[in-house]
C-alpha cells in the first residue's frame, strides 16, 4: 500500500478503508509517514470529509495506537 494513493483516493471524495486508515496511523506513528504527506491527507480529509463510519475508525486506530492506561482505580465523584 502507498500512502500517496490514500491521499489520492480521499481527493477524489472516495471513503477510505479500515484497513487503509490502520495503515495510515501505524505508519504515522512509526515514523514511516512523513509529516508533510499526513498534512496532503488531512487537508484533504478537511476539504472532503469522512462519513461516520471512516470515522468511528479512525479514532479508534488513534485510540489503540499507544498504550492504554486504566484509571478505574481512582474514585471519582
Amino acid at each position: 500500500m502507498r500512502f500517496v494513493d490514500l491521499i489520492e483516493k480521499k481527493k477524489q471524495k472516495q471513503p477510505l478503508t479500515k484497513e487503509e486508515l490502520h495503515f495510515f496511523i501505524t505508519g504515522y506513528v512509526r515514523g514511516d509517514i512523513p509529516d508533510y504527506q499526513v498534512s496532503a491527507l488531512l487537508m484533504a480529509i478537511y476539504f472532503n470529509g469522512m462519513n461516520a463510519q471512516e470515522t468511528a475508525w479512525l479514532t479508534e486506530e488513534m485510540l489503540y495506537s499507544g498504550d492504554v492506561i486504566d484509571l478505574s482505580a481512582i474514585s471519582g465523584r
